[in-house]
């Protein structure tokens, strides 16, 4: 699995065989610490593939500490917790937690619910990123629609002819018809 991931539990047997499992579904490095706030700052400073995070802890809970890394990091997170009322659920779920794991924890419930939030992580990025492309998109296209409206003005021809003269000047100028656009707004 050739991943890194950040584990925290204030209970160091809980930690070691969580360690142990994660060792043999083959993660290359497993970063542990005992409190949320510790969890924090090893994932700021270490930039982990996800974590998981025990929702009781003394000082800073798993869920506050989740909220932070998420902050900074798109990384998947889970919480491991040995109960889990409909407040703590909730209070997940608005922190963008990936998934919930019980104790005492099972090797087996283990490897598909790690898979199951790097792949929710990957496809959420995907669409974020597809989303920042279709608002750029928009933002351009508003730019050169508003310098097809000056040219329609200013020359008086309709709206077909306007875009043509834009097309022309972008092929003879070899720049985008964006750029166009935003010389003939700045221009005028």
């Amino acid at each position: 699995m050739s991943k890194s991931i950040l584990i925290c539990d204030d209970e160091p047997l809980i930690r070691m065989n969580l360690k142990g499992m994660l060792e043999d579904l083959g993660f290359d490095e497993i970063l542990e610490c005992g409190d949320g706030a510790k969890a924090v700052e090893m994932a700021l400073g270490c930039f982990p593939d996800m974590a998981i995070l025990d929702v009781a802890m003394p000082g800073m809970d798993g869920i506050t500490a989740a909220i932070e890394i998420k902050k900074k990091l798109k990384i998947p997170i889970m919480l491991l917790t040995s109960a889990c009322d409909s407040a703590t659920v909730k209070r997940a779920s608005a922190g963008g937690i990936a998934a919930f794991l019980t104790k005492p924890l099972r090797q087996q419930d283990l490897l598909p619910a790690i898979e199951i939030a790097l792949q929710h992580a990957e496809e959420v990025e995907n669409l974020k990123e597809k989303i920042d492309d279709l608002r750029e998109l928009i933002e351009n296209r508003k730019i050169i629609e508003k310098a097809k409206g000056l040219l329609m003005e200013k020359n008086h021809v309709p709206e077909s002819e306007a875009y043509r003269i834009m097309q022309k000047s972008a092929m003879d100028t070899r720049k985008t018809l964006l750029q166009v656009a935003a010389k003939i707004l700045k221009e005028w």
